[in-house]
């Protein structure tokens, strides 16, 4: 066992006995007294008692001779007594009312004997009161000059220990002084006294420590024991307590973690507070202080987190800024918006909206526009058809691509944002298309539906479906691509239809025009170039349109236009290929 140990042990050891020997003076001191005061109410007069007993027996000699009273008659009633007083006689009346001279004087010292007693009861419980009183100022007189039971000075107990007993304490211990590290991880590290050339330094630190106690109060440390923390007189080298320090495994940069702040985070379906992290990011001047408070207290052990050593989060769980983060973002997730792109949807729900609300460092919470028009163009990317090349069965069998056109699903993204972010800010919850800048016949296989108009530019021939059945077919002859101007592919979509116009091309400077074609059934789909009937060609189809082909139209028959016209309307999907 060390001297500290040792040195530890004997001042608990001799504190207890001093605790027992004390409370045995007192208890003693109270038992004696009182067996004195029983004593006393106990011992008879012994002179008293000589005086009653010559008394008693100077009359039984005078009974014996038969002297100093009258004659008895047994049949009187009254006895009559020398000094003419009468008492009726007890047997006769059956009362308890013969009394002598000598009852009075029992009955009398009856009365005078209470009274007696209780001033002795009074006597012995101020002769206590006065002894409890004594005890209590000499104890407190102890005390002036010895700390209270129980008492702690930097963790070690100096119950009713006088000032020179703490200095030799405390003085023993810089002998073998170590300060233990506890860290937050678990680990520990040590300072050794040794190293940083630890000495003790006699002065009025523990004597000013006992100025302190107020010795009239000693007893309230029996239940509340004192536990001072202090400075003490020691002196150290403090440059190699630095170096001590920056060698230490816990200061290394790569052993440190960065603290993190408690922020909300999405949790099912509802942003929950998350709790910080301290980390293990030393804060070197809080860490120095600590350990310096610690040398000069002669304290065994540094609890790191408990001293705030380390880099504490800007905001912890319990931060109302946090909350107030919490439940403005939580504030968004009252919407679910319900995408219809029939047969398939699409959902924005809380588990979506989350992901568009963030919360900075200084929990700012900011809604996210950008991540929205983001995920509208996720959608477009996924839906939108329009200007896509898709790849088609024709009506012969051949699988072509056919890219261009003016046809297909295309999403109005800026007015989808506005309608989405209107939803998102009043919580509603609702089911609807996007909002559209163009529209298709449908999401499922080929955007352009079951009723279309297939133009096959290689073949010059025509095929009308309606409801996934042709109608009609017949040959065409398109645009004449010797002359620039073949009918360009793509998929289009009609844009209206009229009966008995002329068509016209280029106006020359003259105000006429270039040529003039009178047509019956005008069907336009891809600005000026659409379907009508050309009764001014006797035969269609085969290579007529390379070398004779029209200005870009698609030249119907007569016979078969009126047909063709009846059978689409504004709208109607045009596709074309070759």
């Amino acid at each position: 066992m060390s001297s500290r140990e040792n040195s530890r042990e004997d001042i608990e050891r001799s504190s207890e006995e001093i605790l027992e020997e004390t409370m045995k003076e007192i208890y003693d001191g109270l038992q004696g007294s009182s067996r004195e005061d029983t004593q006393e109410e106990e011992e008879p007069d012994m002179a008293s008692l000589q005086e009653l007993a010559e008394e008693l027996g100077e009359e039984g000699q005078e009974e014996e001779d038969g002297s100093g009273a009258e004659p008895f008659d047994e049949d009187d009633s009254v006895i009559r007594l020398d000094d003419n007083e009468e008492f009726y006689d007890r047997e006769e009346d059956g009362e308890d009312s013969f009394m002598t001279d000598e009852d009075e004087t029992e009955e009398e010292e009856k009365k005078g004997g209470s009274g007696k007693g209780r001033k002795k009861a009074l006597t012995i419980l101020l002769v206590i009161l006065g002894v409890l009183v004594l005890a209590y100022l000499g104890m407190a007189l102890f005390f002036t000059r010895h700390f209270f039971f129980y008492t702690k000075i930097n963790g070690t107990v100096f119950s009713a220990q006088t000032v020179s007993a703490v200095e030799s304490y405390m003085e023993g211990q810089v002998e073998d002084y170590e300060l233990t590290l506890e860290e937050i991880d678990g680990g520990t590290e040590s300072i050794d006294g040794d190293d940083i050339d630890l000495t003790y330094v006699d002065g009025d630190g523990v004597d000013e420590l006992l100025k302190k106690q107020n010795p009239l109060l000693w007893i309230t440390a029996l239940w509340d024991h004192p536990d001072i923390e202090a400075s003490v007189g020691v002196e150290y080298d403090k440059d190699k307590l630095s170096e001590v320090i920056a060698g230490l495994t816990c200061m290394l940069p790569e052993e440190q973690t960065a603290p993190q702040s408690a922020r909300p985070v999405f949790q099912d379906t509802e942003f929950v507070i998350q709790d910080e992290v301290i980390g293990s990011q030393i804060d070197t001047e809080k860490f120095t202080e600590a350990v310096n408070t610690a040398i000069s207290g002669f304290q065994s052990t540094l609890d790191m987190e408990a001293e705030s050593c380390y880099v504490m989060p800007a905001f912890t769980a319990d931060s109302p800024e946090v909350a107030a983060a919490r439940d403005a973002m939580n504030s968004y997730l009252g919407a679910n918006i319900t995408y219809d792109f029939s047969p398939y949807t699409e959902v924005v729900d809380s588990s979506v909206i989350s992901q568009w609300v963030t919360v900075d460092d200084s929990m700012n919470v900011t809604f996210n526009q950008d991540a929205v028009r983001a995920y509208i163009q996720e959608l477009a990317n996924k839906y939108d058809t329009y200007g896509k090349t898709r790849t088609i069965v024709t009506s012969l069998g051949n699988t072509v691509e056919v890219s261009g056109g003016s046809y297909g699903w295309q999403i109005d993204q800026e007015a989808e944002y506005n309608a989405l972010t209107a939803n998102i800010q009043n919580a509603e919850t609702v089911t609807r298309e996007p909002q559209y800048a163009r529209r298709a016949a449908s999401h499922e296989g080929n955007d352009y539906g079951s009723s279309y108009v297939e133009i096959d530019l290689t073949n010059q021939h025509v095929w009308v479906y309606v409801n996934g059945q042709c109608v009609v077919e017949t040959d065409c002859v398109t645009g004449d691509p010797t002359q620039g101007n073949g009918t360009p592919q793509g998929v289009y979509s009609l844009a209206y239809k009229q009966m008995n116009t002329t068509l016209r091309g280029p106006k020359l400077p003259d105000g006429t025009y270039e040529w003039e074609s009178p047509v019956t059934y005008w069907m336009p789909f891809n600005g000026g170039i659409g379907l009508h009937d050309a009764n001014w060609r006797s035969s269609f189809g085969g290579t007529i349109y390379q070398g004779n082909g029209s200005h870009g139209c698609v030249n119907l028959p007569p016979s078969v236009a009126g047909t063709v016209y009846d059978n689409i309307q504004a709208g109607t999907p045009v596709v074309c290929h070759y």
